[in-house]
């Protein structure tokens, strides 16, 4: 058995005021997961549960983004996070604030098909 990608989903979230890298990065991934439902695994006889997902944020500011809490949206399986410099910072014309925007790809591995 081998594991293989089996799908790609990509979302954008934002922290309107606040400039929360975390908050942008969490709405992201959910705004990539939550308008999917993969049915892979049970069509092949896995549990939603045996599947690995990698997921990418692209935000500003990366290391002040907490993965604990971007692990915490994956409804399935096991993951893991690599947050990298991207993503979107907007002051307003006083400059006061910030809008922050981050980018999530989620993705979804099953252990399927001989070894590569």
């Amino acid at each position: 058995m081998a594991w293989k990608r089996m799908c790609l989903e990509i979302g954008m979230g934002t922290d309107i005021r606040g400039g929360d890298s975390t908050k942008a990065a969490v709405r992201a991934l959910k705004d990539a997961l939550w308008r999917n439902a993969l049915t892979i695994g049970p069509a092949i006889g896995q549990d939603a549960d045996d599947m690995r997902v990698k997921v990418w944020i692209g935000a500003p500011n990366p290391e002040s983004v907490d993965k604990a809490q971007i692990l915490a949206v994956l409804p399935h399986g096991a993951g893991e996070v690599e947050v990298v410099e991207g993503g979107l910072v907007m002051p307003n014309d006083p400059g006061t604030d910030v809008t922050v925007m981050a980018h999530a790809a989620a993705e979804v591995f099953l252990n399927v098909g001989d070894p590569a």
